[in-house]
């Protein structure tokens, strides 16, 4: 495909055979994909137009939130999310070829840090004393154990990055729990809504909520101005604001469209309240096949 043929641009948080890259290509197949080195590089492209969309992680089932993609969205940039992407992680130990019989004496193992967490129980019982290393994509770990043949060292990553980048898989699904997904944000300067094929449940709005000073009860407040509009929270977590200890904003996901009568009222008692509030829009989402 000629890149004239391209409509968008779409940037993901590569090399190739990530987990984001996987997402990226389920949901746009048919688009530019631009890997970048970083969560960070990823925001800071789309919100310099540099590239049309950007999908980043944002929730793992088994370790929580990706601090990093909700800091920075916070903090550094105007963005919305015009959907979500919901793939199932399946973690493997991959290791060069040249190695492929005597894999167990590796002597480091590479990956992102959530991949590395999302192994600890197989990774503490089978390789206890060996170096576990961060870097950062599973797929760029891959890359890595596939240049360095005269290293007997291991990535956790997909089946996708040993196909690839040539790896031995010398394990399969060793990750703690069966249940392992990811979320993916996709993140756009315009608040718009992406119509997804075959997207699931209903519409989804976040918000970023910070709570008056000194005002006993505020977050008591904040959840009955939804709690008695029947709007359900799918999501509540706090992160520090980095203005000093105990201050915090507040991620929440609710389940309706901000544009619903009742939606707008909560924004408006909740700015009441004293509360800032900070709309990343609407979405819906969509699983990719398994």
């Amino acid at each position: 495909m000629s890149a004239q043929t391209w409509e968008k641009r779409i940037a993901y948080l590569g090399p190739e055979a990530s987990f984001t890259y996987l997402a990226t290509k389920g949901l746009f197949p048919n688009e530019w994909h631009v890997p970048y080195a970083s969560i960070p590089e990823c925001i800071e492209a789309v919100a310099e137009g540099k590239v049309d969309l950007a999908i980043v992680p944002i929730e793992n089932a088994l370790e929580g939130s990706v601090p990093l993609t909700v800091d920075y969205l916070f903090h550094e940039a105007e963005l919305y999310v015009t959907a979500e992407v919901l793939s199932k992680i399946q973690q493997h130990l991959l290791v060069h070829k040249k190695y492929a019989e005597d894999w167990q004496s590796i002597t480091g193992i590479y990956s992102h840090p959530h991949a590395l967490a999302q192994c600890h129980k197989y990774l503490f019982y089978n390789f206890a004393k060996v170096p576990l290393n961060q870097y950062s994509s599973t797929a760029a770990a891959a890359k890595l154990v596939s240049e360095a043949p005269e290293e007997c060292i291991a990535a956790v990553g997909n089946a996708s990055a040993a196909e690839k980048y040539d790896l031995f898989i010398a394990q399969e699904n060793i990750h703690d729990f069966h249940f392992n997904h990811t979320r993916f944000f996709v993140l756009s300067k315009q608040n718009s809504r992406h119509a997804i094929e075959n997207s699931q449940g209903q519409p989804k709005t976040t918000f970023m909520v910070t709570l008056p000073t000194d005002v006993s009860g505020a977050l008591h407040q904040v959840l009955s101005v939804f709690a008695w509009r029947k709007l359900n929270l799918s999501k509540i977590e706090s992160r520090p604001l980095k203005t000093g200890l105990g201050d915090y904003f507040f991620i929440v996901d609710v389940l309706a469209d901000e544009e619903d009568a009742m939606m707008k009222g909560a924004v408006e008692e909740l700015q009441a309240l004293g509360c800032t509030v900070k709309s990343l829009g609407t979405y819906f989402t969509y699983v990719t096949p398994e």
